[in-house]
């Protein structure tokens, strides 16, 4: 099995991505919608969250209810992304012992995470019954 995804720019630096029935924009400048890198962070989120609703049911918390995750990257003077952070709230009451554990297993769970170069994995915070 593979993805497949096909991009097509007719000039400048924005792109139409067609991912099977749906069409994307990114465009490298940001002016006219995300730009790549926010495009990253915003599939490595939409990723977490499934990993992370997995993660919790198999660490004991069978509904975390409603997740938020604010994602960070921080740029190195040439504009690449040096760091990635995750600030995660969940709706569920989770001691810090546990979210600890539910981000971890999150992480092994997560797609996004494994395609990353290893400096680029998110350091992650959690906060429990925060809504």
């Amino acid at each position: 099995m593979s993805k497949e995804v096909t991009t097509i720019s007719e000039e400048g630096f924005s792109a139409t991505n067609q991912i099977r029935d749906f069409e994307t924009q990114i465009d490298a400048t940001g002016e006219d919608a995300p730009d790549t890198l926010e495009a990253l962070l915003a599939a490595y989120g939409s990723c977490y969250v499934p990993a992370l609703r997995v993660g919790g049911q198999q660490r004991g918390v069978d509904d975390l209810g409603k997740i938020e995750i604010a994602s960070s990257g921080e740029l190195n003077d040439d504009d690449k992304l040096e760091s990635i952070s995750f600030d995660i709230r969940v709706e569920a009451d989770v001691d810090d012992e546990t979210g600890q554990k539910i981000i971890d297993r999150g992480f092994e769970l997560c797609k996004v995470h494994d395609a990353l170069k290893e400096s680029l994995h998110a350091d992650a915070t959690f906060e429990g019954d925060a809504f």
